[in-house]
């Protein structure tokens, strides 16, 4: 067995993150840990060692970051408590002046458009005036100013081109199809109408400059999702570079021009497709350096920040200066990782048992001897509408330290692999997309990895259902579970989503079963845990952010509830200032601490000593007992 990796090199704060190079390519904001908090640093990107720190947050602390384009501030989203409330902050660089730009109690924020030709105002979405829907504002970045543009009379999406006008809106309309129209002309004209069928894998991009075409990802008309481009006067598609195997992703765009230069296609690992000459010779030297990512450019586009990306060590941040043709590491986002040695992870493609290509990770202990079978965990991801992709992943590597084989499956319904395959998990909640997880963890025992006796399933939000409806469903089958702000009843879920997911509800009801039928209302009782929790045998671990406004508090009660009831073994770790997710670094640490000792008990893994990983935390248990101990 390889030394332990202690839960703090994993899940604490890490040393530095998210670095954004400003604009004129001088300067270098990054995240940085200040007094136990994220807060965001500046300094000269020729030495980051020289950054100062210019916000003092000490609550929650900060978890993203932007340049305006300007270059005098540096914008992030905070919510309080996890609520999700997010309002939009600038901090001046040079003053360290912090204000909120959206100052509207209980209102939620997003950026709808900065560009590069008006570098001083932002249009801001707000939510203030119907919490269903987001009014663009103009708000002038260094003084606070802010404007009303209009009310938005129902739109779930607006897109504004350089110029700051708005050109297009889209909403779903009664049969369930998304339409945007284009309002260039004061009467909205139908522009492009995605289907059910294509509404995963198919949406805007941006504008590109001039505002006469927009960028798109498109599967209309074929399964995967397309990078193209519509002309917007003749209405014509161009397609700019497509897989028959995976949709594309992570669309590269020029910083002022907004023309398209690359775009990544992730069937299993991340490939490129490079769209200009002007880029390939630089594509080509990073390739090298392993799987990567662009994560911030100067204006003139002569600097990059790159991120290089492996499957055994936490990421690390390259400056790629464009004229040289020459890379200088910026800082490896948690450095103490490397006293360690990382668990390498393999992508596999199964079969499900009715054909689907199930693409599959496996992380195995560093030292798995092959004829080993091994106490496994099924870490199902969450979304569903999402998926797992191939590179470092904290809690696989924890989880295979400590002597468990990992297996995460992109099951039907998780998005990326073509529209056929999302698709294929609607209404699929509970039945076809837990028979996935079933053949990948059948295909892992099989293959000698797992041993059958010594199976756990851990997962947060719908991987949080996906433990409750293993446990209820197939109750002999896993030894243990750990639900992570999942959702017991979908009735309940369904109705008490927040009011800015309501103009996607229709996707709700289409996918995971509609509340408003009397044969919904059935299927969805049907697929929902709770209402066989009287079936549940094995020991379960819940945890819940008390302020969670997807999944609320409700939802682990109700399944704890009914446990309890029946003198089930339950544990319940109740967190009341977090939300969808624990974003203190104590409440993770407690969190991951309690997670290892219960795996250690139920599945026979390694376990770190607790230590001192539960103070400071506001970890309440409600039922079962927090450890104390190995």
């Amino acid at each position: 067995m390889s030394r332990l990796i202690p839960r703090r090199v994993l899940f604490g704060n890490p040393e530095r993150e998210v670095p954004r190079i400003s604009p004129d390519g001088r300067m270098l904001a990054f995240l940085a840990p200040l007094d136990g908090r994220m807060n965001i640093f500046v300094g000269p990107v020729d030495d980051p060692s020289k950054a100062r720190p210019i916000t003092h947050d000490t609550e929650r602390g900060i978890t993203n970051l932007l340049w305006a384009l300007s270059g005098e501030c540096v914008l992030h989203f905070q919510d309080s408590g996890g609520d999700e409330n997010y309002h939009l902050f600038a901090t001046h660089v040079e003053t360290g002046k912090v204000q909120d730009l959206t100052p509207f109690p209980g209102a939620r924020a997003k950026i709808f458009k900065h560009s590069p030709a008006h570098p001083e105002t932002i249009i801001v979405g707000i939510n203030n005036r119907d919490k269903s829907i987001f009014d663009p504002h103009l708000v002038t970045i260094a003084t606070g100013e802010i404007e009303k543009l209009l009310e938005n009379p129902g739109y779930a999406a607006l897109e504004f081109d350089d110029e700051q006008r708005l050109r297009i809106g889209g909403k779903f309309v009664p049969n369930g199809d998304f339409e945007y129209v284009l309002l260039d002309h004061g009467q909205p004209e139908p522009l492009i109408t995605i289907s059910h069928a294509d509404n995963l894998s198919t949406g805007i991009v941006s504008f590109e400059r001039g505002g006469k075409s927009l960028l798109m990802l498109d599967s209309r008309g074929r399964n995967t999702g397309a990078f193209a481009r519509m002309h917007l006067e003749s209405r014509a598609i161009e397609i700019l570079a497509e897989d028959p195997r995976c949709d594309a992703s992570h669309p590269l765009l020029h910083p002022v021009t907004g023309h398209p230069e690359a775009v990544a296609f992730e069937c299993d690992r991340r490939r490129w497709s490079v769209l200009v000459s002007g880029i390939t010779e630089d594509f080509a030297s990073l390739a090298d350096l392993g799987q990567f990512e662009i994560v911030s450019r100067s204006l003139d586009d002569r600097r990059w920040v790159v991120r290089i990306e492996k499957d055994i060590c936490p990421a690390e941040y390259f400056l790629w200066d464009r004229d040289s043709r020459t890379h200088r590491l910026l800082f490896s986002s948690q450095p103490a990782f490397r006293e360690f040695k990382g668990a390498t992870t393999h992508a596999h493609v199964l079969r499900s048992r009715d054909g689907l290509a199930l693409t599959t990770y496996v992380t195995l202990p560093e030292n798995a001897a092959q004829e080993d079978a091994l106490p496994t965990v099924l870490a199902v991801h969450g979304g569903p509408w999402a998926r797992d992709s191939w590179g470092f992943n904290s809690t696989h590597q924890w989880l295979a330290n400590r002597g468990y084989a990992v297996i995460s499956v992109n099951f039907r319904g998780s998005t990326g692999f073509g529209k056929e395959f999302a698709n294929a998990g609607d209404l699929a909640w509970g039945a076809q997309m837990q028979d996935d997880l079933f053949d990948a963890i059948e295909w892992a025992v099989n293959q000698g990895i797992a041993d059958a006796g010594k199976i756990g399933v851990y997962g947060g939000s719908y991987g949080g259902y996906a433990v409750l409806a293993g446990l209820a469903f197939n109750p002999e089958y896993f030894a243990c579970g750990v639900d992570y702000v999942g959702p017991s009843n979908l009735v309940t879920l369904l109705e008490s989503v927040p009011p800015y997911w309501l103009p996607l509800i229709h996707q709700f009801r289409s996918r995971v079963g509609d509340n408003t039928t009397e044969e919904g209302l059935a299927l969805l009782r049907t697929r929902s845990p709770l209402t066989r929790a009287n079936e549940i045998r094995r020991p379960l671990l819940v945890a819940q952010g008390a302020n969670d406004p997807r999944v609320k508090r409700a939802e682990s009660d109700q399944i704890v509830n009914a446990l309890q009831e029946r003198g089930t073994p339950v544990t319940y770790l109740l967190y009341p200032d977090e939300g969808h997710g624990f974003v203190r670094p104590e409440n993770r640490l407690s969190f991951y601490a309690a997670v290892e000792q219960f795996l250690a008990e139920h599945l026979g893994g390694s376990a770190e000593p607790i230590g001192n990983d539960l103070e400071g935390s506001s970890v309440e248990c409600l039922a079962g007992a927090l450890p104390t101990g190995v």
